[in-house]
């Protein structure tokens, strides 16, 4: 065995992985800040992928189709917060129950208004050449996306203004309204955002992954097993659950089957939430 194609098995492995952290990262924001399993997130990310789509169909560039999906996905999120979410916080199952409710409609509406199959976009035509492989270049810009990404909310959450009123509203929503801080708002536009985020993945990821209704369901099991195996340091931990879970997974699924990465991805799972209940982050001193 080549170390060029090692070296290819490798990079393919880490695009999976930029790819399912592209995907859970919106889910990580709401889950982290606010303590909110949203069992919508897939349609979040599928409703970001047809405003891309449908942008696109009217004749915008695809690139400019992707602040649109944004736009449209935070705005859905911020309604959805506050006629549903905001009565629920510090009720875990009840929300999990009421997102899941939430799902279930915006996968109907979507097969009512698209139907079942939808066309893409298809992918840019260009690859990278190492040695005699030769590797879609489209998949591997998911890398620079994810770490883009990853330092976007990193910097949003912990070195701004913002940031800090967003851990104050969830942590302490008394003593935030004491001093000025209008929780009410706050957790609105994190919701908004982790929605946001959700829509960016969908948009981002469509040329790889067609708009279908249930487009979400390909992502939203492994992006909640690895915010949960992440544990309480959010972002950090999922960067690094993603990098392991689905850069294994690949690797996995590069040598045998794509059945076997599935297994690998499970199995490791499991064995991480056995050795580490409350995720891999809970013993950690300092929240990065």
């Amino acid at each position: 065995m080549s170390i060029v194609y090692l070296a290819t098995v490798l990079l393919s492995s880490l695009s999976s992985a930029s790819i399912l952290l592209i995907a859970t990262i919106g889910l990580a924001v709401v889950f982290g800040l606010m303590g909110v399993i949203n069992l919508a997130h897939g349609e979040f990310l599928m409703i970001g992928a047809y405003s891309a789509l449908t942008a696109t169909q009217m004749g915008v560039p695809f690139i400019l189709s992707i602040p649109i999906a944004v736009a449209v996905t935070m705005a859905i999120g911020a309604v959805v917060e506050i006629l549903i979410i905001n009565r629920l916080y510090g009720r875990i199952f009840d929300t999990m129950l009421a997102t899941w409710g939430i799902s279930i409609v915006f996968y109907q509406l979507a097969v009512l208004i698209f139907g079942t199959v939808t066309p893409g976009i298809g992918m840019p035509q260009y690859s990278i050449r190492i040695g005699d492989y030769s590797l879609a270049g489209y998949p591997l810009l998911m890398i620079g996306v994810a770490a883009l990404m990853g330092l976007f909310v990193y910097v949003l959450m912990t070195q701004t203004v913002y940031g800090m009123k967003a851990r104050a509203s969830i942590q302490q929503p008394e003593m935030a309204r004491a001093i000025g801080i209008e929780a009410a708002r706050v957790n609105t536009l994190t919701f908004s955002i982790g929605c946001g985020l959700a829509g960016f993945a969908g948009a981002v990821l469509l040329p790889i992954v067609p708009a279908t209704p249930s487009m979400g369901f390909a992502f939203v099991i492994k992006a909640f097993l690895t915010v949960v195996v992440a544990g309480p340091v959010t972002l950090t931990g999922s960067v690094l659950t993603a990098i392991g879970l689905g850069g294994g997974a690949s690797i996995t699924a590069s040598f045998l089957t794509s059945v076997a990465g599935d297994i690998f991805f499970f199995l490791i799972t499991a064995a991480l939430l056995w050795l580490f209940p409350l995720g891999i982050s809970a013993t950690w001193r300092r929240k990065l």
